[in-house]
């Protein structure tokens, strides 16, 4: 399985939720922002909540992504996305590996890694099995402290040589993203300028709308 983006956009949102959520009010927003089209998939990133919490997010937002076509990552864990019955699972460099992420769920699941400015870092993660890669962060972002900035000309020197699908990640929003689309980045990562909008979650994503489909 791989990142969807089987539509005619020239590139897709990947969109990420915020570290804490309340859940009904959450869904409300989530669907708003999936509405227009432009998301192709969804990571559910939760910090400082239990397991449980997680499974019980997870097994709330899935149904609300499947419905509008985006496949639904969690973040860190293979062993919680087997239990909700995710898409996937997005890995940092200091999580499980791709080998016992592959292991644990099988080759229908995807799997993604963070390869922070490194092209070898992401040649490693595509040779060991990786379905996508992320690179960043490409601007500076208040959401966590990156471990690196890397530049647009990696994401022009991936989509060149690789079929492995990139996502680019890190302080992206809709006035900034233009070049990285144009560079060939596959999904552009996206969280605070969607969901600290004050305009909504819906006219917050339907922003990227000309930019993506180029």
């Amino acid at each position: 399985m791989n990142l969807d983006n089987s539509n005619s956009l020239a590139c897709a949102l990947y969109l990420i939720t915020p570290p804490k959520i309340k859940l009904d009010e959450f869904k409300e927003k989530l669907v708003d922002a999936l509405k227009p089209g432009l998301v192709k998939s969804i990571q559910l990133r939760l910090k400082g909540v239990s397991e449980q919490d997680v499974i019980e997010a997870g097994k709330d937002l899935k149904p609300i992504c499947h419905r509008f076509n985006s496949t639904f990552i969690i973040n860190d864990r293979p062993d919680l996305a087997l239990k909700i019955g995710a898409d996937g699972v997005h890995l940092g460099e200091e999580d499980v590996s791709i080998e016992n992420a592959r292991k644990i769920l099988g080759n229908s699941f995807i799997i993604g890694a963070s390869c922070y400015d490194s092209k070898h870092k992401a040649v490693l993660a595509s040779e060991a099995g990786a379905d996508y890669v992320a690179f960043g962060a490409f601007y500076d972002t208040n959401t966590k402290t990156p471990k690196s900035k890397a530049s647009i000309d990696l994401i022009e020197d991936w989509s060149y040589t690789s079929s492995i699908a990139c996502v680019a990640i890190g302080g992206i929003d809709a006035s900034n993203c233009s070049e990285i689309v144009k560079a060939g980045a596959d999904h552009i990562a996206v969280i605070s300028s969607i969901w600290n909008d004050k305009e909504g979650s819906f006219l917050a994503v339907k922003k990227f709308n000309k930019i993506l489909n180029i």
